[in-house]
C-alpha cells in the first residue's frame, strides 16, 4: 500500500514538471493555425517536452537535427502576420524572441541556418521596477506573432522561436531554453538588408545578464532587464 502510495506520488510529480515544460509545434499565418509539426520542424523534445541549457550545443539552432527534409514550407506574403502557438500557455517567467535567417540552400535542407545569418524579429522583452518587480509579458500566453516585415527580400527562411525561461536562471547553466523553427517562403517582399547578423550557437556565451540572472534577488543597483543577442531589426 505504501508503495502505491509513494509512486503515485512520484508520478504526479513528473507530471506537475512535464506539465510546466512546452513546445512550439504549431506555425501561425494570419488568422490559420497550422497542424503539430506541419511547418514546424520536428524538435528533439516533441515527446519529453525538456528545454535546452547549454547554449553552445547545435541544438540552439532549431533543436532538431534530422527533420527539415520532412517538413514543407509555406508560402507566405511580405506583411503577413506570422508566428507559432505553443502546446500550453507558456508557464515559466522568461524572455522571448523571434529570428529569421534566409534559407540557403533551402528552407528544408540542415545546413540552412548555418552561421551568422540570423536577424531578430520580434521580441518579448520583460520590464522591471524597483517598486513592482518584473513583468513578464510572454508568461500565460500561448501564441506569439509579429509581422514579416514588407522591406524583407523575398526568398526561403527559416523563422525560429526562442523562450529563455528564467525561474532557475541564478546559475550558468540554469536558464531554460525552449526553441523551435518554422519553414516558410516569402514572396512580396522588399530591398531591405536585415541586420544586424549572428549565429546559433554563437549568440549566447551563457553569462549575459538576461540569461543569467536571479530574478528573485536582483542586485541593489539593477535598473532592468537587458535582452540578450542582437537589436532587433526592422525596415
Amino acid at each position: 500500500m505504501k508503495l502505491a502510495i509513494i509512486t503515485a506520488a512520484l508520478f504526479a510529480f513528473g507530471a506537475r514538471i512535464v506539465s510546466s515544460h512546452y513546445t512550439f509545434p504549431d506555425l501561425v499565418v494570419g488568422s490559420t493555425v497550422t497542424s503539430d509539426y506541419q511547418y514546424v520542424r520536428m524538435t528533439d523534445n516533441h515527446y519529453s517536452r525538456g528545454p535546452v541549457t547549454d547554449v553552445k550545443s547545435s541544438s540552439m539552432k532549431c533543436y532538431e537535427n534530422s527533420t527539415a527534409l520532412a517538413t514543407p514550407t509555406y508560402t507566405v506574403a511580405a506583411g503577413t502576420t506570422l508566428g507559432f502557438k505553443a502546446d500550453q500557455a507558456l508557464y515559466h517567467p522568461g524572455y522571448l524572441d523571434i529570428y529569421m535567417a534566409k534559407a540557403t540552400p533551402s528552407a528544408n535542407t540542415e545546413s540552412a541556418g548555418s552561421g551568422a545569418v540570423w536577424f531578430k524579429v520580434a521580441e518579448w522583452v520583460p520590464t522591471w521596477t524597483k517598486s513592482a518587480g518584473f513583468t513578464w509579458p510572454s508568461e500565460n500566453v500561448q501564441t506569439f506573432t509579429f509581422t514579416i516585415p514588407t522591406c524583407l527580400p523575398s526568398g526561403e527562411y527559416l523563422v525560429r522561436i526562442e523562450h529563455i525561461a528564467l525561474h532557475a536562471a541564478s546559475t550558468f547553466g540554469g536558464a531554460q531554453l525552449y526553441i523551435a523553427c518554422g519553414q516558410v517562403k516569402v514572396t512580396g517582399g522588399g530591398s531591405g538588408s536585415p541586420a544586424p547578423l549572428t549565429s546559433f550557437p554563437g549568440a549566447y556565451t551563457g553569462y549575459e545578464p538576461g540569461i543569467l540572472l536571479n530574478i528573485y534577488s536582483v542586485p541593489s543597483n539593477y535598473t532592468g532587464y537587458t535582452a540578450p543577442g542582437p537589436a532587433k531589426w526592422t525596415c
